[in-house]
């Protein structure tokens, strides 16, 4: 498993569906995946796989934190389950587009265990101007 690599921009059309890469449909164990907005400005697509994790730990909060309950309802409650179709597409729904600002072109960013979308403007204001010394954190990962 190489994990999800790379960037891909593609074009939203009217009805709220973005091809998935073919790279990432072939990474992903399966086409079932969960679409999410768990941080502001942009989406996450968990693989089936990498959603089991999250939904046990998940279980485990609401479990040992009475007050955890509205958390997860509030998490769960705007997840969705979403598979490509035949041309490799997700739906993603109108709530979605619209908590992150998605419409036109979108940029699907390879995250290891996951795959961002981002409004391509977004992503260019939030990671690229504030992802600080970059050669700094490239020397101490690979030198």
């Amino acid at each position: 498993m190489n994990g999800f690599v790379g960037q891909y921009e593609h074009q939203m059309d009217q009805k709220g569906r973005v091809s998935l890469p073919s790279a990432f449909r072939r990474e992903a164990e399966g086409d079932r995946f969960v679409l999410m907005q768990w941080e502001p400005r942009y989406l996450t697509l968990f693989p089936e796989e990498k959603w089991q994790e999250v939904q046990a730990k998940l279980l485990e909060f609401r479990r040992n934190d009475p007050a955890a309950w509205n958390q997860v309802r509030m998490i769960i409650g705007q997840a969705v389950e979403v598979s490509p179709d035949k041309q490799g597409r997700i739906l993603v729904p109108a709530a979605l587009q619209g908590a992150a600002d998605l419409s036109g072109t979108i940029l699907l960013i390879g995250n290891l265990d996951r795959v961002e979308l981002w409004d391509p403007a977004t992503y260019g204001e939030v990671v690229t101007e504030q992802a600080g010394e970059l050669t700094q954190f490239a020397h101490k990962l690979f030198g």
